[in-house]
């Protein structure tokens, strides 16, 4: 990931629902997990409590230390200092993130140390993690006020959260990254690349409406809700009477009443500034502001590689490699592709080489030798939590890719020019670094270089000598640039440590090339070995990035940043045309540098976070177990059951771990007026998840009799279900592979059961005892951002459903069932067509369960021995748009789904067909100015049973 996430990230597989059909309950959700064999520690402050994994003591202590330090300053400005709050270190996962979720309460910390320049600047990970993370935990809990007390109180910290809803999310994460940027002397507000696509759009002509810029555009690139939000809060701070501007917005959007759009309201009811208007004054100022910087430039030079790509869908080309002297290969992602390796020559059409799967630190692609070599998520098949990162190299002569070692955590990987030496990063689960270099062929270390001060290793490159290493450092001062001698591992400092984001060296002659953003925007510079000279390579529009060096060392190669994507260009490489390079202190930032001096913590925490431990303040480690802390209540009031059967009153719990989910409640049904009691607890700390279930309630119903008499009866029924599941994550490339398994016992006895026949769907008085299980299994091709549905995949699901314990013990039926899917592309490039087929067979003694195949759209359940299903859908985008009505209403996309469904149905000598056919049309569009999107629809549908046409409305994502 490359930004932080106040939700919960999520690995990217296919979604599979498990059901339990024969009682028409789902079950609770599967959450990401640590193995179980893990054991977990904990240290307390007087306002954190930091959960920790083994071998992680020593970083845990100073993560407390930070976070009581910056507690204090990081809420000055919103008016408060949070409540005490549990933040947890995920140790055991390769990715770098931060989250905070009030579903239950709590931040949790991926703790790898991200490649990215532009994600951490100059600051430790862990640092920046601390001041961006905690200042979603004070907005959070500003909403402790007013209505949002109120949801509290009536709903636990679900009903706090839905009171949130009004507030941009731009809001909550701009703000986020102007505190980062106010209380350290980094932060993304002060990383030319993090608004270096907005400005792209600003100097290409493209300033799009506040609606488009917050809800997004399936066309265009729109910068997402961090840089937006950073521009619009930090506007308001430099130019409000007060800098507690956001602080008083807040306190009058939590007074009574909250309505869609009053967060807007209340901005102009304080500031005369509707968000409309806050974001044109914004845009206008940051256009005047981007124009004048640019004014007089002079642009070096460069020849652009042909690409395939148009100026109508966002594409980008990056991180170009020099395959030849003619040929690079690079990296061609956007919109409408999945991100591939392609080979671009001047002169001709490019070339599509190799469809990446989960890659990690892209940037950090490396050829040499005729390969190329890369790295890409690999996650352990049942804990989520436990993702490693490991070596993919591809033979670009022959195509043959390579897996080189196993559960590995490097986080980036170079080869030699020659492709005989492969140097490796990795950051362990105790937050250690290290430079390996490997076998190029086998994944094999030879050796790791000394690093007592556990200073990390950004960006290295080979010279082209295959013996020296340019590498970034990063020390308390800030980075430096090193010469390492891979030969001896001895290290020479080239650049001293500053405040200067540099980047992506690359050795040439005497010169050593990197990027920094010391003009004012990221540009290749070179610094002469010898002198220690800076100059400046590249003068772009809008920044140069990622220089590579042809073979003959005559050209230069790299990518820069357009409003209609990246693209990569070639320049010759003369260094008597290069000028000196400006201080590396770099040019005021006009929003930066108000920002810090407007932010009342800036002057209790200052520009740069102590280095020392806060004195006197003793953190003891004690075990933290997971049983002993299961019962951790986050909501109440409304909630909704793992039947879906409509709300109910009840709790919810969930460990911070997310060990055990528990729901709990009473509900009453309004069609039958009866009510009922439920419990389901799910404990997922082992490999198996471990359900339980339980219910009890009263059921109404009523026969007619053959006299013509209504028979009423009323009676109560017990529902126990047990059972388990194994959810295994089996993706290893760019196809998405899941499987889950499932087995469970049900239990459903009644009492009071007088009608003289019972439904065959109805539990009578006779109990059911019931095994249930299901294997289900997908393997989808990953999606682009315009695609409607995968283009190539599979999946099964196979359901058996049986009453085995003998006359006498219950009711007896049998069911088993087997469904199929192909998603196969369609003619255009985002349509995709699906074919499904199923076959159920039933013995229908007693009692009939419910459908296990997918079962025709609109035709009633008609209850067959053999039922075999077919379905071709036919699924495409009719159009890609940014119409808008007034503050209502701004809409996306239009969609369309054909589709035709087929049943057999067989009983003895009776044999019955049925169909439907219709289409689907829908909308993908925001209301109100919500960045969620939703999408509704109309449904056009005939059916044979009934032989008419029915036209009905369709809901098919929400969004939350």
């Amino acid at each position: 990931m490359t930004c932080f996430s106040r939700l919960r990230w999520l690995a990217a597989v296919p979604a599979l629902l498990f059901w339990l059909p024969a009682a028409a309950q789902t079950l609770l959700p599967i959450e990401q997990q640590v193995a179980a064999g893990v054991r977990w520690y904990e240290v307390r402050t007087p306002h954190f409590r930091v959960v920790y994994p083994e071998g992680f003591d020593d970083r845990a202590r100073r993560t407390a230390h930070r976070l009581e330090q910056v507690h204090e300053p990081a809420g000055t400005s919103l008016g408060l200092g949070a409540r005490p709050v549990t933040v947890v270190l995920q140790t055991r996962t390769t990715i770098g993130n931060g989250f905070v979720t009030l579903l239950p309460r709590h931040s949790e910390f991926y703790t790898t140390f991200p490649q990215n320049p532009f994600l951490t600047g100059t600051l430790d990970w862990l640092d920046q993690l601390t001041v961006h993370e905690y200042r979603h935990v004070v907005q959070f809990d500003k909403a402790h006020q007013g209505v949002g007390q109120l949801g509290y109180l009536l709903g636990g910290f679900g009903g706090l959260g839905l009171t949130t809803l009004g507030i941009p999310d731009w809001f909550f994460e701009g703000d986020a990254v102007g505190t980062e940027t106010a209380l350290t002397r980094s932060g993304r507000g002060r990383i030319p690349n993090f608004d270096a696509y907005f400005r792209a759009n600003l100097l290409a002509g493209r300033s799009y409406s506040y609606a488009k810029a917050v809800s997004g555009s399936y066309r265009d690139y729109v910068p997402n809700h961090y840089v937006l939000g950073y521009f619009l809060t930090s506007r308001l701070k430099r130019t409000a009477p007060s800098p507690d501007v956001w602080g008083t917005v807040l306190n009058r959007y939590y007074k009574f009443p909250v309505y869609p759009l009053s967060f807007s309201d209340k901005l102009r009811g304080l500031t005369g500034l509707r968000t409309d208007d806050l974001y044109q004054q914004t845009v206008q100022e940051l256009d005047s502001l981007w124009r004048t910087a640019r004014a007089g430039q002079v642009l070096t030079p460069a020849a652009e590689f042909r690409v395939a790509a148009t100026e109508k869908v966002f594409t980008e080309y990056q991180y170009p490699q020099y395959l030849n002297d003619s040929t690079v290969l690079a990296l061609k992602s956007g919109l409408g592709h999945t991100p591939q390796l392609v080979e671009l020559r001047q002169g001709q059409p490019e070339r599509t080489r190799l469809v990446l799967g989960l890659y990690h630190n892209a940037e950090q692609l490396s050829v040499g030798g005729g390969k190329a070599v890369w790295l890409e998520f690999r996650y352990h098949p049942r804990w989520q939590q436990q993702v490693y990162s490991e070596l993919r190299l591809l033979d670009l002569a022959t195509g043959r890719l390579s897996r080189l070692g196993r559960r590995t955590r490097y986080t980036t990987a170079v080869l030699s020019p020659d492709g005989s030496q492969l140097l490796a990063v990795s950051t362990d689960s105790a937050y250690q670094h290290r430079l390996h270099l490997l076998d190029p062929s086998t994944g094999a270390v030879r050796q790791t270089f000394a690093n007592p001060a556990n200073e990390p290793y950004l960006h290295p490159r080979f010279g082209a000598d295959g013996r020296t290493v340019a590498v970034v450092r990063l020390e308390t001062a800030g980075k430096r640039l090193e010469l390492l001698d891979v030969a001896t591992g001895q290290a020479r400092t080239i650049l001293p440590a500053a405040n200067d984001n540099i980047s992506n060296p690359q050795p040439w002659q005497d010169y050593v090339l990197f990027n920094s953003p010391r003009s004012g925007q990221d540009e290749v510079y070179a610094v002469r070995i010898s002198t220690g000279q800076v100059r400046q390579v590249t003068s772009r529009p809008v920044g140069s990035y990622h220089a590579a060096v042809s073979p003959d060392g005559q050209r230069l190669a790299f990518h820069e940043i357009r409003a209609q994507g990246s693209r990569v260009l070639e320049m010759p490489l003369r260094p008597d045309a290069w000028l000196v390079g400006p201080p590396a202190t770099g040019p005021a930032n006009l929003y930066a540098d108000e920002l810090t001096a407007r932010e009342p913590g800036a002057a209790t925490v200052g520009p740069v976070l102590p280095r020392d431990s806060v004195p006197g303040l003793p953190l003891a480690v004690r075990r933290y177990r997971r049983l002993p802390h299961a019962p951790n209540l986050y909501g109440w009031g409304l909630v909704q059951s793992p039947s879906g059967s409509g709300l109910d009153l009840g709790i919810r719990a969930q460990d911070v771990l997310s060990t055990t989910q528990a729901v709990a409640g009473v509900g009453y049904n309004g069609a039958e007026r009866t009510g009922r009691v439920f419990a389901d607890v799910s404990y997922q700390g082992l490999g198996p998840v471990l359900d339980l279930g339980v219910e009890y309630g009263g059921r109404r119903a009523s026969q007619v009799l053959r006299s013509g008499d209504v028979l009423e009866d009323q009676w109560q029924y017990t529902r126990l279900t047990v059972g388990s599941r194994l959810p295994l994550v089996l993706t290893t490339s760019r196809m998405l592979t899941s499987l889950t398994v499932g087995a469970f016992y049900q239990l459903e006895q009644t009492q009071g059961y007088d009608l003289p026949a019972q439904f065959v769907n109805e539990v009578g008085p006779q109990p059911l005892h019931a095994l249930l299980g299901t294997v289900a299994f997908a393997r989808t091709l990953r999606q682009s951002y315009r695609d409607v549905a995968p283009r190539w995949g599979q999946s099964v699901l196979l359901t058996a459903r049986d009453t085995p314990f003998g006359t006498g013990s219950g009711l007896q039926t049998r069911q088993l069932a087997a469904q199929g899917s192909l998603f196969l592309p369609g003619i255009g490039l985002h349509h995709a067509l699906r074919l499904r087929a199923g076959y159920q067979y039933q013995q229908q003694r007693e009692y009939r369960f419910g459908a296990a195949i997918f079962y025709p759209r609109n035709l009633p359940y008609l209850s067959f021995d053999r039922l075999t299903s077919f379905s071709a859908e036919y699924r495409l985008p009719l159009a890609d748009v940014h119409w808008e009505l007034g503050r209502l209403l701004y809409v996306q996309r239009l969609k369309a789904n054909v589709f035709f469904d087929g049943i057999r149905g067989e009983s003895g000598p009776l044999r019955r067909n049925y169909h439907s056919t219709g289409f689907d049309v829908s909308a993908v569009f925001n209301p109100l100015r919500l960045r969620t999107p939703l999408e509704v629809g109309l449904r056009t549908v005939y059916n044979s049973y009934t032989k008419y046409w029915e036209l009905q409305p369709l809901v098919l994502n929400i969004g939350f």
